[in-house]
């Protein structure tokens, strides 16, 4: 069973009202939706984007028995965000979630090639109907630039062994599995610690055979366009790369006052400005971990729009 990742937290901080317009950009099984649509009631309307064809299909089934509200499921991108909401609620929104990285039925699913604990096809795509596959990748690039990915998106200190190790490994067969690739790593590095050595090397591809940091770009300055006065914003991370961004972008839109040498003062920053809800990343409690161990590395963060 799926198990939304800090569900009152996150909803907690949207400060849901009765019949509000909402956005999950990364709707999943619809866990987060479901709540907020038992929040807003009757007159909310909710827009549900997921790249993953299938994930639209069990939310619809898990949304249905939802009455007086409305709700437009997209088969779409949420750095497209500002786009879908345009033509979808061209009026503004009151609040958006993202909850970015991987669903645990993803990783559940051997065949969607997302885990190095399950062996199957290297696929790694959120969109399986199109795209270049993690086999494709892998087979495409050379040392160097998937030394600067796995470096990059996966903060991996072994990124050229590993790469040089591909290379060379890909010579004399070709990588289509998460079980070779993920044998490759621990030969080349090693297994110390808890966790497996394949972990960064898998989470570098699949942000990159996703454009995961492009889209989360887009997605952030898009949702802060179309929020109206006082709508919020949250975003759900599970890597300190993704959660840096959120933080950074956050912090640019909040901006900050500057003292004048003529007297006075002026606020600096991005525009549209923005509040702090969450003064700093909202982590899971004991309890939570205890039945979801994936809410361990959550971090949630929140801005009012002013």
């Amino acid at each position: 069973m799926h198990i939304p990742v800090l569900l009152k937290e996150t909803v907690d901080a949207l400060a849901v009202k009765r019949g509000g317009v909402y956005v999950d950009g990364t709707l999943g099984r619809a866990g987060h939706a479901r709540e907020i649509l038992l929040r807003g009631g009757a007159g909310t309307t909710l827009v549900g984007i997921d790249r993953d064809g299938q994930a639209l299909d069990e939310s619809a089934a898990h949304l249905k028995d939802f009455t007086g509200v409305k709700v437009a499921l997209v088969h779409g991108r949420h750095g497209d965000i500002a786009e879908i909401c345009g033509n979808e609620v061209p009026d503004g929104v009151d609040g958006i979630l993202l909850d970015l990285g991987v669903s645990s039925p993803q990783l559940d699913e051997a065949e969607r090639g997302f885990s190095f604990q399950l062996d199957g096809p290297l696929d790694m795509r959120m969109d399986s109907s199109c795209g270049e596959t993690a086999a494709e990748f892998v087979a495409a690039r050379t040392e160097a630039e998937l030394a600067d990915v796995l470096r990059e998106f996966g903060e991996e200190p072994n990124a050229r062994r590993i790469a040089h190790a591909i290379v060379r490994a890909r010579a004399a067969r070709p990588i289509e599995t998460t079980g070779q690739l993920a044998e490759l790593v621990e030969k080349t590095v090693g297994r110390r610690g808890r966790h497996h050595p394949a972990t960064r090397t898998f989470q570098a591809l699949r942000m990159a055979v996703n454009d995961e940091i492009g889209e989360l770009r887009r997605a952030l300055e898009g949702g802060l366009s179309i929020l109206k006065a006082g709508g919020r914003f949250a975003v759900i991370t599970f890597e300190s790369l993704t959660d840096r961004i959120v933080k950074q972008c956050f912090a640019a839109h909040v901006g900050k006052m500057l003292s004048l040498q003529q007297g006075g003062e002026r606020w600096e920053g991005s525009l549209p400005r923005v509040r702090p809800v969450t003064r700093r990343a909202v982590t899971a409690t004991k309890d939570e971990i205890s039945i979801n161990p994936r809410s361990r590395s959550a971090k949630l963060r929140a801005v009012e729009r002013t």
